[in-house]
């Protein structure tokens, strides 16, 4: 019996191949946890949100603020009520963006700001909620989808720009001297209610015209800088549910579910590896072309090959199996010695015919040697060896 290997053979991995096979997933790895960082790095210090002036995602309003800058306005940035009203006077156009998250506080201190000053107030999408506050005698009515309406108004801003994209919030005012423009289904869609000297306000019914991806249709940059661009400083105003007095961040949700407290970059980065695991180990599963013989690392005898694979049959108690190779191998020795072709070796009748013509044994014997059913044990299976090799040397010597 051969002595057992003490030292790696030729299908062990030495460390320096270990290392060559997963040196390129581990480089490709790292490339891509070093570019979702520096991604995550520089979309955090940008600007994305809704209707920002800074940011030039399709929502946000960059291309207005760059044009009405280009026109001389200068545009700056609030992100509480404070700065915001501090702002505010006659040279001043204050922009809010979503007024009805303020607080009634916050409503009811914007509207003094409002009434004190001399200058205008632009209010996005204003609801139920900030109306009554903020323009005391109007209401809303049901909204309507966003579409190309026309002025139908005398307001100057208006005729001179023509159709533009409005809907949404639609209103209801009991002021005479309001200006009701871009009606929709009989209702304004933008109101302007004058105040005190040259103070106005307006109400726009929806933001859509602001938008990057919207500012090219229609008329509605014209009318976005009309507005906007009436006095030579714009307040833009964010409001915020961190700039509620006393909080410092926006409540979470008890609810939520531990995937909605995940920040979407890092979903978005989580799938990207697993797409790049998935890849990876394509890569080095594939086939590299048809499979080759190999020399074994150590020589094996054939009786230890035999042995072992007895052992096999016998804890698995495959005698069926047993017994099918030891007939197979018998027919294969057998069919030269009577005459039969290699490939009849296996055909009952050709092999028993030559069988019986050889030997006078009653062919119903041979029969259920050569092509019997499996041994029902261990001894049936040494008889049937037995009497195979006894019928082998029959032939032989016949």
């Amino acid at each position: 019996m051969s002595r057992p290997a003490t030292t790696s053979t030729s299908t062990s991995l030495t460390p320096r191949q270990i290392w060559n096979r997963v040196r390129s997933a581990l480089l490709v790895l790292a490339l891509l946890l070093i570019g979702g960082t520096v991604l995550a790095t520089m979309r955090s210090s940008g600007h994305h949100g809704r209707l920002d002036p800074r940011s030039a995602d399709p929502y946000g309003s960059r291309a207005v603020a760059e044009l009405l800058k280009a026109e001389g306005v200068t545009v700056d940035v609030a992100e509480t009520l404070t700065e915001a009203i501090a702002a505010t006077g006659a040279d001043t156009t204050l922009l809010v963006t979503t007024p009805d998250l303020l607080t009634p506080e916050q409503q009811t201190a914007l509207r003094r700001a409002m009434t004190s000053s001399a200058g205008r107030t632009v209010l996005l999408g204003p609801g139920p909620s900030s109306l009554s506050t903020l323009a005391p005698g109007t209401s809303t009515a049901l909204s309507v989808a966003v579409a190309p309406l026309e002025p139908g108004c005398p307001l100057p801003a208006a005729t001179r720009a023509g159709s533009v994209d409005l809907g949404g919030e639609r209103y209801h005012t009991g002021t005479a001297t309001a200006d009701s423009c871009y009606l929709s289904d009989g209702l304004p869609t933008l109101v302007r209610l004058p105040g005190k000297g040259t103070a106005d306000t307006v109400l726009l019914g929806s933001p859509e015209l602001l938008f990057n991806k919207r500012l090219a249709h229609q008329g509605n940059a014209s009318l976005a800088l009309q507005l906007l661009g009436s006095r030579p400083h714009l307040v833009w105003y964010l409001p915020s549910l961190a700039d509620v007095p006393g909080a410092t961040e926006a409540p979470q949700d008890p609810e939520a579910t531990f995937l909605e407290l995940i920040p979407s970059g890092w979903l978005w980065g989580t799938l990207q590896l697993a797409v790049a695991a998935v890849l990876a180990a394509v890569w080095r599963g594939r086939r590299l072309g048809a499979l080759v013989p190999e020399r074994l690392p150590v020589a094996i005898r054939a009786s230890e090959t035999t042995e072992g694979r007895a052992r096999l049959y016998r804890k698995t108690d495959a005698r069926d199996r047993a017994a099918t190779v030891l007939r197979t191998a018998t027919r294969d020795r057998l069919a030269p010695l009577l005459g039969v072709p290699g490939k009849d070796a296996h055909s009952p009748d050709l092999l028993l015919s030559a069988l019986s013509a050889r030997l006078p044994t009653a062919p119903t014997v041979h029969r259920d040697l050569l092509f019997g059913p499996a041994p029902a044990d261990d001894a049936a299976l040494i008889r049937l060896a037995d009497q195979l090799d006894a019928l082998e040397r029959e032939v032989r010597t016949s």
